[in-house]
């Protein structure tokens, strides 16, 4: 979850809201990658969740990181609840997971590295207080009750607001994982295109990366759980946006349609403001009930731009946010998978003539039919699998035309992160099908396997 915005010039004219977005125009050689994921702690002896405090606790963790690789604390209320160190964050989740948000970075080979050296360090501190951390879309055994709610006055009202809208808003809060990487845009043309190429293939992002087949302790008859959780979680905030595919989209029509998105919070001194369901129009017009009079700031519409989570969307930097989180490799290949689609203008040009032809019936069958039966789902004649084998062959080729060396220039390109999704394709197998396999075969129908077999 996003860290409070705070300051920024009053909102004075509605086109601010669009030219805020518009800022994050850059040109091309200042595009960045930066990667996020997410990923569950226990307690090794028991498999149980980890706490927010005590000995064994993600707070235990954040002490380490701060105290023994240099990152400097976020502190809320007194809680210590975030690091920052170089550009990036490590943040808790709701339900005490645990993220790297990391730092724009230039190539893929430097994201990797930041994923690996975060996870060493990870290890390091999570072996000398005995907790474990695994990538997963879904936590497979623990119970909405075994959940702690991280002491966070964003989660606090979020979990308060999730119980009466949607069905699945508390389960994705405290229950999911996931995998993202941030892309920047040069124009309101290039968003444009990006943003209908990034909806329209979260599908197939969904399909490779599906990583939660179980869910309390069984297979639950999807491969991503965390994707059909997404589904029934708050209409007006989630899904697959048919507006952006509508002739004259920009970034007027997102401002347009975060305007209706009801609120959460008002962030002021520190402390979140119940604002739950209220209208930034309201808030636009000094009539926001919970600050009445007042009138909000540029860091007001930064903060309530994080409030939306569709598929994919948009701030000053667009977000990719289909995947689960998952084994290490593949938090290396999502941002293989989309840079190669999205930073090379003729890769962007074949991937939008695939997709343009689909409707918006086909793109949300498609999103629901992935979250079910991944890579072999099929929509009205189209195959899940065949379209990923595609869509690898034009990220490989956009990632061999931006030729990012890695390694002192040994690695001639940034192509072989895609391997992992490659070998998934070829065998038809994602890793919801390998756990799959192991709980019906080896492990007997013993999850517990899990947490010793897949942990980081």
């Amino acid at each position: 979850m996003s860290i409070p915005q705070s300051g920024g010039s009053p909102i004075e004219h509605h086109e601010q809201l669009a030219g805020y977005l518009e800022s994050g125009c850059k040109p091309q050689d200042a595009w960045r990658i930066g990667t996020e994921h997410e990923k569950f702690g226990y307690c090794k002896d028991t498999l149980k969740p980890i706490p927010y405090a005590g000995d064994r606790s993600v707070l235990a963790v954040l002490e380490g990181l701060r105290d023994g690789h240099g990152w400097s604390p976020l502190e809320e209320d007194g809680n210590l609840i975030g690091l920052e160190k170089d550009g990036a964050n490590v943040s808790l989740e709701p339900g005490g997971q645990l993220e790297l948000s990391g730092a724009p970075l230039e190539n893929i080979h430097e994201t990797c590295d930041e994923v690996n050296a975060h996870l060493a360090d990870v290890k390091d501190i999570a072996d000398k207080v005995g907790v474990g951390f695994i990538g997963l879309g879904a936590a497979p055994v623990w119970r909405h009750e075994d959940m702690p709610l991280m002491p966070k006055g964003r989660y606090k009202l979020m979990d308060a607001y999730m119980q009466e809208v949607g069905t699945m808003g508390t389960a994705m809060m405290r229950r999911t994982c996931t995998v993202q990487v941030n892309l920047d845009f040069g124009s309101e043309a290039d968003m444009v295109q990006k943003l209908r190429v990034a909806l329209a293939l979260q599908p197939v992002a969904t399909a490779l990366f599906a990583n939660s087949p179980f869910f309390e302790g069984k297979p639950n008859g999807h491969k991503s759980w965390r994707s059909r959780i997404w589904r029934d979680l708050d209409p007006d905030r989630t899904g697959m946006l048919p507006f952006v595919f509508e002739d004259g989209f920009g970034f007027e029509a997102y401002a347009d349609y975060a305007l209706d998105v009801p609120m959460y919070f008002v962030h002021r001194d520190g402390e979140y403001i119940d604002a739950l369901g209220q209208s930034f129009r309201d808030f636009m017009k000094g009539e926001l009930p919970a600050l009445p009079g007042e009138k909000p700031l540029l860091s007001d519409w930064a903060d309530h731009l994080t409030t939306i989570f569709p598929e994919a969307r948009i701030k000053k930097f667009m977000e990719m946010r289909g995947a689960d989180g998952g084994p290490w490799r593949r938090l290396c290949a999502l941002p293989a998978f989309w840079v190669g689609l999205m930073y090379d203008q003729s890769s962007l040009d074949t991937a939008w003539d695939m997709v343009k032809d689909w409707d918006a019936e086909t793109r949300e069958e498609l999103r629901i039919a992935a979250s079910r039966d991944a890579i072999h789902a099929k929509v009205r004649g189209i195959g899940l699998r065949d379209i990923a084998r595609e869509i690898l062959d034009i990220a490989e080729a956009g990632l061999k035309a931006r030729g990012r060396s890695g390694g002192g220039g040994m690695i001639p390109d940034e192509t072989h992160f895609l391997n992992t999704l490659r070998e998934s394709v070829e065998s038809g197998t994602v890793p919801a099908d390998e756990l799959l396999s192991r709980y019906h075969g080896d492990w007997g129908g013993d999850l517990s396997r899990i947490y010793d077999e897949y942990s980081y």
